[in-house]
């Protein structure tokens, strides 16, 4: 029985790939990173970047210094990424590349200028900024490039696929909120793109209706009545001009903007979202960030020059397949070792348990098979008499290892090391001298005194007032306390 999912897997849709659809499967998905020591401009310009290109993008991407491009290409996979631009910054100036992935082909842009598209924004008179319009992918717009070379056919090719296609038949037009214009100068051969928001104004109204329909709160100041403002041909002002006949359409669909309904007459106006950027192709490269050079701009070789580079790539690539195959060899063959062994190990381990099993059984068959002997009977068999009480006695008193010796065992001796042993030298020497010290002392004093012990006494029993008797003891006894106990002898 499996392992039981919980709460959060069964509602991760990430984990469900059917709760995807099918066309947001098949979106054209990007990486807009940056490599390299950046400036802050850059990094914002990278972010904007990113607004382009949503929702179909990662917004929230976090990049690192130790990331590397193989990175982002192990998990483009799984997120469906078709498209990668790396901004990069260097002393000459600031680069985009545009890779396709997972093989290519790289196309390498130099950003001659830009502008943010806070910058932008802030240049308007009147800023229109709304949220839901990045809810869909912009509409991609090309101008003028009809070049001759493959170059700008394949340039072509990758600003198209870089968003998703539109089908006609199916396609909303309140999802149609932006607008990527992207215009090639073949004079300069710079590559101008701008950032619009599509807006959808109603025409044929006067401006008092035109408020009231766009939902907007009129001023009523200068007008005594309601019919007023709708009447009054002084509120048109001479900044505002009539709409130009090439910019009306005749909406087939209903829009999500106030006044834009469906069969009405209404007039198509572009807002500037930002950034902008004019754009130089430097370098096409065949790989991804690296491979066969099919244009660039700046350097130019001859026949001769690339034949040889092509041959050095391709012994490059030869030598790349041999050390890879090698390995896998290598691989496989250390597997193979790995698997011998460790069949070998068990049938070793197999075999040991079977011969410890015959072993034992056999063991246990002999002992079974086999009497005791007993030594009575065999002393009488080969000596031909009895054998003595005490010879083959089963309980003995004591049992000792005998070491083929009658003689009685003696004390082990206790072995000193050199510090102990010198210990109790020093300590008997001194021993010794006290015992002659005292001896002398004491021979000493009889000397002087004649024999003089009894003298002594008896002066200090004079000094008492007692006697001594025959024993030469004195007549005053004492308790072992020191107090005298007896009455003296008069």
């Amino acid at each position: 029985m499996g392992k039981r999912k919980g709460k959060c897997v069964k509602r991760n849709l990430s984990t469900k790939q059917a709760a995807e659809p099918e066309h947001v499967v098949k979106a054209p998905h990007s990486f807009v990173i940056h490599r390299g020591n950046c400036s802050k401009n850059l990094m914002d310009l990278t972010k904007d970047f990113r607004k382009i290109m949503e929702p179909f993008t990662a917004s929230q991407l976090k990049e690192r210094k130790k990331n590397t491009i193989k990175d982002f290409l192990s998990i483009s996979g799984y997120l469906h990424v078709s498209h990668m631009m790396v901004f990069t910054e260097t002393e000459l100036g600031t680069y985009m590349r545009l890779a396709r992935l997972p093989r290519g082909p790289t196309l390498t842009f130099r950003v001659q200028n830009y502008s943010l598209a806070r910058d932008v924004v802030s240049s308007l008179r009147k800023q229109y900024v709304n949220a839901r319009a990045f809810q869909n992918a912009p509409l991609i717009v090309l101008n003028s490039f009809s070049g001759e070379g493959m170059h700008m056919k394949l340039m072509a090719t990758m600003f198209q696929n870089m968003f998703p296609t539109i089908n006609i038949t199916n396609v909303k037009l309140k999802n149609i909120r932006r607008c990527v214009l992207m215009n090639y100068n073949p004079t300069t051969k710079l590559i101008d793109m701008r950032h619009y928001i599509i807006r959808a104004v109603p025409v044929g109204l006067n401006k008092g209706v035109k408020k009231m329909v766009q939902g907007k709160i009129p001023n009523l100041n200068r007008c005594k009545d309601m019919s007023e403002f709708f009447d009054k041909a002084a509120l048109l002002s001479e900044s505002e001009f009539e709409e130009d006949a090439t910019n009306q359409v005749t909406l087939p669909q209903s829009l999500a903007s106030r006044g834009a309904a469906e069969n009405s007459q209404s007039a198509i106006r572009l807002v500037e979202l930002g950034p902008r950027m004019s754009l130089h192709l430097i370098k096409v490269e065949d790989g991804l960030m690296d491979g066969e050079v099919l244009f660039h701009e700046l350097v130019e070789k001859t026949d001769e020059e690339k034949a040889l580079i092509k041959k050095k790539r391709e012994e490059k690539r030869r030598l790349k397949e041999k050390r890879k195959s090698q390995q896998d060899e290598n691989v496989k063959r250390k597997q193979k070792e790995k698997e011998d062994l460790k069949q070998k190990a068990l049938e070793g381990i197999k075999k040991k348990k079977e011969l410890t099993e015959n072993q034992r059984l056999s063991e246990l068959a002999d002992a079974e098979g086999q009497e005791p002997e007993d030594d009575a009977v065999y002393y009488r068999q080969e000596v031909g008499a009895e054998p003595e009480p005490d010879l083959f006695s089963r309980n003995p008193t004591r049992k000792r290892k005998s070491d083929g010796t009658d003689e009685p065992r003696g004390f082990k001796k206790i072995r000193l090391d050199k510090k102990l042993n010198k210990k109790y030298q020093n300590k008997n020497e001194k021993t010794k001298e006290r015992s002659t010290t005292r001896a002398t002392d004491r021979d000493s004093r009889t000397r002087q005194h004649g024999g003089g012990k009894f003298k002594n006494s008896d002066s200090r029993n004079k000094r008492a007032g007692g006697k001594f008797n025959k024993f030469n003891k004195s007549g005053n006894t004492k308790s072992k306390g020191g107090k005298s106990k007896g009455k003296q002898r008069k």
